[in-house]
C-alpha cells in the first residue's frame, strides 16, 4: 500500500482500522504482536534511498520517529529506527519529512543492530509494502509556533558530556583539518572545539560524501552536532558521528551575519540558534587563542614559516602525477624575491602573470600528494585558502653560489598541523579585506606573452615524510654519485623507495649479541613451546640447597610445577623479584607472568637446576621475554649469587645467572632510487630513533608493531607505482667492511627520523 497523505494530525486517528489498536514505542518488545497494533510518531531523521546488500540490492530506507506524548517524555526508548523496503522506501521519501507525524501499521518487529551505536530502541520496525500502510500528516509551518530547532534539540555543554551518549553540542573550532581520505571507503574529518566551560573535545567525522563534511574556513569559525556519540580516548572526551548526524557551520567574525553553512537540503534553524552563535562569537572574540592565528598576507611571510594563506587563483599548470603548480597573490608584495617557476605557455590555465611576476606579487606554490584531488578541480579566479603553507628558500639550477636564494611555497603532504586548501565562496566575510586589497591593483594589466626561461626554477622538493637530524652541512649527492664514492663518507640523498625487506614487518626483530656480534631470528611461539614440553617431560623438582621450594600438580598426570626462590632473598623485600619455574607449559609461564616481575624457567637434570634450552627466553617479564646467546653464556647455577641487588631487571638476572644478554634490534633493508641508479641501503643502528619506537617495547606490544607498519605504508604505500611514492630526504653513512677476505661497501641510513604527526 503507497504512503497517503492527512492535512490534520487528527485525521490520522480517525484512519486507524477498528482491529488495531495503538501502541507506544517503548512498550514494544521482540515478543511483542504486530498484527494488531500501530504507533503514532514524528520523524526526527530521514535518511536517503540506498541499495540493501543483504537483500540482493533491494532499495531502502532507515528513518527515525520519535513518540511525542508529554507522559512519556521521562520514560527510556521514545524513539526507534524504521526501515522501509523497496517501493514504500522511494514513496516514504518523497512524502515525509522530518517534522511530519506518520501514522505506521502491519510491520515487522525485528532486534536492532544499532542498539549499542545509537542507544535508541532494542527493536526496530521493518516495512516492505505487501499489507503494511504508512499515513504522513505535514508538520505547520514555522508561523504556527516556535522554530522546530527550538521544539526538538537540546544542547549539552561541553564540560557536561558524559561517555557513550548520543548528544548535540554547539562549539568554537580551535583546530581542524580538512576531510582526507581514511584507510577505508570513507573521507575523515578532525576537528576540535570548546564552549564557553573552557573544555576543548576533539572530534571525527566519518563519510563517504565530501560534501557531507563541515565547511569550515578557519580557527574561530561556529559549529553545531547533531547526534554526535561521546566516548573517552586518551583520558579525554572526544565526538563521532553516528546514525542520522548532521552539521551546520557558521563565520566566527563577531558582526558578519548568521548565515548557516550546511550542504543538507532539510535542517532546523531558529532564533535560539542565532542567539547561541552570537553568544558563542561575543566569547571566542576575547579569548588569546583566537588572536594567535597563523593566516598572514605575503608582505608578512619570512623563510622557514608555516603560515595560512588567504589569496586568489591566476593560473595552474600541472608539473606531473604528483605535483601541481598554483600561481596566486593576495595584492601585497613579498619582502623577499619570489620564486620564479618558468613553465610553457600552453602549459598554463589561466591569465598570464608576467607583469605581476616582475613586480613580486606572484606567489608560485607547489602542491603535491593528497592536496592534488582539491588542486585539480580549482578554477582560475577562484579564492583559496591554504593551511600550513611552507615557505622556504632555494636557489635555482643556474644560479651562481653567491647570488641570493629566492623565496618558495610548498603544500606538503600529508595532514599535519591541518594542513590542505580549500576554496572560498566570493561572498565570503573572510574575503572583504582581500579583495578591498586586490582592487587597487586593478590597472595592471598583463601581456599575452610566454616566459622567456631566463628564470628557470627548481619547482621540486620532496613532502615532509623524514626529517634529518644531523648536524653537518654537507652537499646532497646522486645515488649515482655516492655509489662511486670512496668510503668513509657522510652525505645526503634524496631517493624513493622501490622495495623493502622482509616485507612481513615482524621479521625485522632481530636478536642481536653485543660481544660475539650473532644476529638471529627471534624464535616463533612453536619453537619456544617445543623447548618447554620438552623440560616438562618426566621432570622431577630440583633439590638446591639455596633454593626455597614449593610445589603443586598440573592438570596433566605426571607432570608437576615448582617455583624456587633464593634462601638468601627470603625475608628481603626483593624475595618475589626473582622466581625460578619448572615444569610449565608456554601458556602457563605467559600467564603467570602477568603477576609475577621476573620468572627465569628451569629445568632438572640429575636432580641439578639448570637452564633450559636458550632457544627458549631465560627470563619472562611481564609481557617482554628475553634471550641470551648460546656461544657467550655460562650456567653459573653451581654457586649463585642473589644477594647485594636492591632491582632485579634484566641485566641484573642475566649477570646473576651468567647469561650474555641478547638485545632486541630492528633491522630493514630498503632499496632506494632516484633519477640516477638504485642502492641498497640498511635502517639498523638508527631505527629505534627513526620510527620513535623501542624494539625491546615492540617485542611485546602489537600497538607498535602496527605503527611500524603504518609508517612502512606511508613511505611505500601498497600497490603504489614508484612516481607515486614520496620522496625521502636521508642521511647516508657509507663504509667498508670485510666480507671473505673482500671489502665489501656498505650503506646505512643515520640522523633520520619520521616527522611524527
Amino acid at each position: 500500500m503507497p504512503v497517503q497523505k492527512v492535512n490534520d494530525s487528527s485525521d490520522l486517528d480517525a484512519k486507524v482500522p477498528s482491529h488495531l489498536q495503538r501502541t507506544s514505542i517503548t512498550s514494544l518488545t521482540m515478543t511483542s504482536e504486530p498484527s494488531h497494533r500501530c504507533v503514532k510518531a514524528t520523524v526526527v531523521h530521514k535518511g536517503p534511498v540506498i541499495s540493501c546488500a543483504q537483500k540482493d540490492g533491494i532499495e531502502m530506507l532507515r528513518a527515525e520517529i520519535k513518540e511525542e506524548d508529554p507522559l512519556q517524555r521521562t520514560a527510556e526508548h521514545t524513539s526507534i529506527n524504521v526501515i522501509f523496503f523497496g517501493t514504500l522506501a522511494k514513496d516514504f521519501s518523497q512524502s515525509a519529512r522530518q517534522g511530519d507525524v506518520v501514522l505506521l501499521a502491519d510491520f515487522t518487529i525485528k532486534k536492532s543492530p544499532s542498539f549499542l551505536r545509537d542507544k535508541l530502541h532494542p527493536c526496530q520496525l521493518e516495512m516492505d509494502g505487501k499489507d503494511d500502510f504508512v499515513y504522513v500528516c505535514p508538520s505547520a509551518g514555522p508561523s504556527h509556533g516556535p522554530s522546530s530547532s527550538e521544539a526538538k534539540y537540546t544542547y549539552v555543554p561541553l564540560n557536561d558530556l558524559k561517555p557513550r551518549t548520543v548528544v548535540n553540542v554547539y562549539g568554537v573550532v580551535t583546530f581542524f583539518k580538512q576531510p582526507f581520505p581514511s584507510k577505508g571507503s570513507d573521507y575523515c574529518s578532525t576537528l576540535k572545539i570548546t564552549d564557553q566551560s573552557d573544555v576543548k573535545v576533539g572530534c571525527n567525522i566519518f563519510s563517504k560524501k565530501l560534501e557531507d563534511h563541515p565547511i569550515l574556513f578557519r580557527v574561530g569559525d561556529i559549529i553545531r552536532l547533531h547526534r554526535f556519540k561521546t566516548d573517552v580516548f586518551r583520558d579525554s572526551m572526544s565526538l563521532l558521528n553516528t546514525f542520522g548526524w548532521s552539521t551546520v557551520t557558521f563565520d566566527g567574525t563577531t558582526d558578519s551575519p548568521v548565515v548557516p553553512r550546511t550542504s543538507s537540503k532539510s535542517f532546523h534553524f531558529g532564533e535560539s540558534d542565532i542567539r547561541t552563535v552570537q553568544e558563542l562569537r561575543q566569547w571566542a572574540a576575547n579569548q588569546s587563542w583566537i588572536s594567535n592565528d597563523l593566516k598572514v598576507s605575503l608582505s608578512m611571510v619570512k623563510p622557514g614559516m608555516y603560515f595560512d594563506l588567504t589569496c586568489q587563483l591566476l593560473a595552474k599548470a600541472v608539473m606531473d602525477s604528483r605535483c601541481i603548480l598554483l600561481k596566486v597573490w593576495d595584492g601585497t608584495k613579498c619582502q623577499h624575491p619570489l620564486l620564479n617557476v618558468a613553465v610553457a605557455s600552453d602549459a598554463l590555465e589561466g591569465e598570464s602573470t608576467v607583469v605581476k611576476d616582475r613586480m613580486n606579487l606572484t606567489a608560485n606554490v607547489l602542491v603535491y600528494d593528497n592536496h592534488l584531488e582539491v588542486a585539480r578541480e580549482l578554477k582560475p579566479g577562484t579564492f583559496l585558502q591554504f593551511y600550513n603553507l611552507h615557505a622556504l628558500l632555494q636557489r635555482a639550477p643556474d644560479q651562481q653560489p653567491d647570488q641570493s636564494e629566492h623565496l618558495s611555497f610548498h603544500l606538503h603532504g600529508g595532514t599535519s598541523y591541518g594542513r590542505g586548501l580549500r576554496s572560498l565562496p566570493a561572498e565570503s566575510p573572510a574575503l572583504q579585506s582581500l579583495k578591498s586589497v586586490l582592487e587597487k591593483h586593478v590597472d595592471l594589466v598583463e601581456y599575452d606573452e610566454v616566459n622567456d626561461g631566463t628564470l628557470l626554477e627548481i619547482w621540486y622538493t620532496p613532502p615532509e615524510a623524514v626529517v634529518r637530524t644531523c648536524e653537518h652541512n654537507t652537499r646532497r649527492l646522486t645515488l649515482a654519485r655516492v655509489k662511486r664514492s670512496t668510503p668513509p663518507l657522510s652525505c645526503h640523498v634524496r631517493a624513493r623507495v622501490k622495495k623493502y625487506k622482509p616485507q612481513q614487518l615482524y621479521q625485522c626483530l632481530k636478536l642481536f649479541c653485543s660481544n660475539c656480534k650473532t644476529m638471529e631470528d627471534v624464535p616463533d611461539d612453536s619453537a619456544v613451546a617445543k623447548v618447554f614440553r620438552e623440560s616438562a617431560k618426566d621432570s622431577q623438582p630440583c633439590d638446591e640447597q639455596w633454593a626455597a621450594t614449593s610445589s603443586a600438580s598440573s592438570r596433566e598426570p605426571g607432570r608437576t610445577i615448582s617455583m624456587h626462590i633464593s634462601r638468601d632473598m627470603v625475608g628481603e623485600s626483593t624475595h618475589m623479584q626473582l622466581i625460578f619455574i619448572e615444569g610449565t607449559t608456554l601458556d602457563e609461564i605467559c600467564v603467570l607472568s602477568r603477576d609475577y616481575k621476573n620468572l627465569v624457567p628451569v629445568r632438572s637434570v640429575n636432580s641439578r637446576m639448570t637452564l633450559m634450552d636458550l632457544t627458549a627466553p631465560f627470563l619472562f617479564s611481564g609481557d617482554k621475554r628475553y634471550y641470551g646467546c648460546k656461544k657467550c653464556s655460562l650456567n653459573t647455577f653451581q654457586n649463585p649469587v642473589f644477594t647485594g641487588v636492591e632491582t632485579w631487571d634484566e641485566q641484573a638476572v642475566a649477570k646473576a645467572l651468567g647469561v650474555q644478554l641478547m638485545q632486541y634490534r630492528l633491522l630493514i633493508q630498503f632499496e632506494l632510487e632516484d633519477q640516477t641508479d638504485t642502492l641498497e641501503a640498511l635502517l639498523w643502528e638508527n631505527t629505534e630513533r627513526f620510527f620513535h619506537v623501542s624494539a625491546v617495547d615492540a617485542s611485546g606490544s602489537q600497538d607498535l608493531q602496527d605503527k611500524i607498519q603504518t609508517i612502512m605504508d606511508t613511505i611505500q604505500p601498497p600497490d603504489s607505482s614508484l612516481e607515486e611514492r614520496p620522496w625521502l630526504d636521508l642521511c647516508l653513512s657509507v663504509y667498508s667492511v670485510k666480507d671473505d677476505d673482500r671489502n665489501k661497501v656498505c650503506y646505512q641510513i643515520t640522523n633520520t627520523e619520521i616527522k611524527e604527526e
